[in-house]
Formats: C-alpha cells, structure tokens, sequence
C-alpha cells in the first residue's frame, strides 16, 4: 500500500511526497545489550485540563507512564525529568518529583528496568538566592527527595550554579559536598549552551579544555561515588578525549546527539573496555528507540555492520531534530510521537509545539520516512495531512 501526500518544500511551495512506509526493524526479544542505553524520556501533556498552558504544568499521566512502559519493553533505561521531559522549561520541580515517583512504581512491573533520575536546582528562585552555598542546599533538597524513593541520581547541570560560582573552585567545592553525600554512584550530566544558554562556561571557564579538566578532577577525586558522566556538546573529539581519561569504570554517557553511532561503536582505545565506548543517555533515543533497540541487540551479537545499517539513516533526522536553536529540539520528539501513535495530540507543556515551523516538521516526516522510523505509515500520514491542513497547506 501506498501513501501521498503534499508536503512543502524550502521554498514553500508544495509537492507530491510519496511514503516509502517501511516500518522500523523489530527488535530481537531477550538479548542483553552491551551498551547501557538511557532513553531521556518526554512528557505527554494534557491539553484538555483547566489553566494556563503557557504557565501552568498539566501531564497525561496514563500516557506519560505508557510511554515509557514502550521503552522498558524494548530493553531500554528511562533516563527521568530531564530536559527532554522539558525540565525547567515547563515542568517544574513538583511535577518532576511526582513524575520520577510513578516512573519508580512502574518499572517494579519490569524486571531489570534502569530508572536514573534528574536531580538539580530548578526549584529555587533566582531572585532569591545569594551564593554558592544556597545551590548546595538547593541540590541536597532534590537529592534527599529523589533517594527517599529509592531513584539512582543525574546529577543535573544547574543555572544557578552558573550564575554563582565564579571560579572552578566554586564548582570543586558543590560536587564534592554533593557527591560526598549520594548513596549510590551517580550520573554526572554536562549540558552544553546549545542546548540551554544559561548554562554557559559550566564548570568555571569558557574554554571547554579547561572546564573538562575541572570536571575530571572532581570525577576523580570521587570515582567511587560516580558512575559515569553524559555530556552533551555535540563534538565527538572532546567526548572521546574526556572518555580516554575517565578513571578506570567511570563510564561516558553519551548525549552527542549528531555522532551517536560512532561514539557507542567505540575506538578501542582507553584504559579499559569502559574507556573504549561510550554508553547512552540521548534524547534522540526517545524518538528512535525501535530502531536503537536493534541496533544495540546487533552489537551485543557483534553484528557491527547491522548496528551502523540500522543507527546511520536515523543520523540526519537526529541532526535535523537538534538542530539550532537546539534547545527546542523536543518540539521533534513529541512530534514523532505523535506520528507513530503513541500520543493523541501533538501539543505540549508550555506551547512549546510552536516553536519548530511547518518546513521543519515537513522535513523531520521525510527524513523518519527515509530512516523507517514510522512505525504506523497510514497513521502518520494521516496525521501528516491533518497537519497540512490546519497550517493552510491541504
């Protein structure tokens, strides 16, 4: 069966796409990865509740937890309340708190499930804090929550931190209270200014030679309490070169959205096999996670040509999800929830469905079609057309 529908091209005209419509591979049951693979998960908003979109956070909690009951059931972790889940662009630390609960209950129905959890500072008021000592009280608030359900921690990267510590000391000084502190090892998370401007020159310098030396440093002094660390700066050659100097069993996570295949494939260089690879804790995951779950059960097989088959055509929809201004890539993911069934709206918290246009989300369909990533090709264009139609484009 065949689909069509007009599409608009970068010029804005229209014309005839024709879906190739091959569904995602499915992946084989009951084969362990050999990779750790986080999925930062989004949220499902609730357009049908009372109050202010734009100000006030309202989850699908059914279809939140659903969708990540989808994830879990393809071998993947659930990376929760992280800026996927538009954590602190929407969903505030309540909802977080509430949503990190429910996740924790529902993997018990899931044997083995991986459940790591956004820990920050998102909860205070900027106009209130005065130093480096409020962020440290803000964390441990957050860390004491989260270890209170029993969540492993991410311990994410704070704004106010940015904007009050003044040298790389300020940082040593936060992350070793923090760490000194955790229950178990944690999940570090260095997010770059791509993906949140507030967060430029983390860890105390603009220079990113700098800062990871900074960030090792602290690893380092704490290897027994970390697990690893995601870093997200979309540069392949600054992950593999902090990844080579990771203590032996710190684990990098990679968050490079654009060079995800590469860098999980590993180089076979470093002290051990940790510091040859990278694991994964992506946000494109969320989005590809058929596909990304073959992909991993062909690597565990040592089928390396199938994993880049799989992972390669799904790299220019990644770099097109992502692309600048990057923070609003999760306008993307939700989008091809949407498509492929797993959401009844294509709304989210905040409007942020807004903020791609209809070229981009034209483009992103093409792109998913050419990486078999709709999972329902009658279903997605169908919505496709609705679409169009709502935007004038029918």
């Amino acid at each position: 069966m065949s689909f069509t529908l007009k599409l608009p091209q970068a010029t804005g005209d229209l014309a005839n796409y024709k879906l190739i419509g091959n569904p995602p591979p499915s992946p084989p049951t009951r084969t362990p990865f050999n990779r750790i693979a986080f999925s930062a998960a989004h949220v499902v908003s609730n357009p049908l509740a009372a109050g202010d979109p734009w100000h006030q956070c309202a989850l699908d909690w059914d279809a939140t937890i659903e969708y990540r009951r989808h994830l879990w059931s393809l071998g993947m972790g659930v990376a929760e309340a992280m800026d996927t889940a538009q954590r602190g662009m929407g969903l505030d630390w309540t909802s977080s708190l509430e949503l990190i609960r429910r996740t924790l209950d529902a993997a018990k129905d899931f044997p083995g499930a991986q459940v790591a959890s956004g820990c920050g500072t998102d909860h205070l008021s900027m106009d209130e804090l005065k130093n480096v000592d409020d962020v440290i009280a803000g964390y441990e608030a957050q860390m004491e929550a989260i270890e209170k359900l029993g969540g492993k921690l991410i311990i994410m990267a704070s704004r106010a931190l940015a904007r009050f510590a003044t040298t790389p000391t300020d940082y040593e000084r936060v992350y070793n209270r923090i760490l000194s502190q955790a229950k178990q090892p944690v999940v570090l998370h260095w997010l770059g200014e791509m993906f949140d401007p507030g967060l430029s020159g983390y860890w105390g310098s603009a220079h990113v030679e700098t800062a990871m030396d900074t960030a090792l440093g602290i690893i380092q002094s704490h290897a027994n309490k970390v697990d690893g660390i995601k870093i997200s700066l979309l540069d392949k050659d600054k992950e593999i070169a902090m990844r080579r100097r990771l203590p032996p069993g710190v684990r990098m996570y990679t968050g490079d959205d654009f060079n995800y295949a590469e860098l999980i494939a590993g180089d076979g260089i470093g002290l051990d096999i940790v510091n040859q690879q990278s694991d994964a804790l992506l946000g494109i995951f969320d989005a590809i996670a058929p596909a990304a779950s073959a992909a991993l059960a062909a690597l565990a097989q040592g089928q390396l040509a199938t994993f880049h088959a799989i992972l390669g055509p799904t790299i220019p929809l990644s770099r097109h999800i992502f692309t600048a201004p990057t923070r609003y890539y999760k306008t993307g993911i939700v989008f091809m929830a949407w498509l492929n069934g797993h959401q009844k709206h294509f709304s989210m918290v905040g409007g942020q469905q807004t903020t791609r246009s209809i070229l981009h989300l034209a483009e992103l369909f093409r792109l998913a079609d050419a990486a078999n990533l709709l999972e329902k090709p009658e279903l997605a264009t169908q919505r496709m057309k609705l679409l169009m139609s709502i935007h004038g484009a029918d």
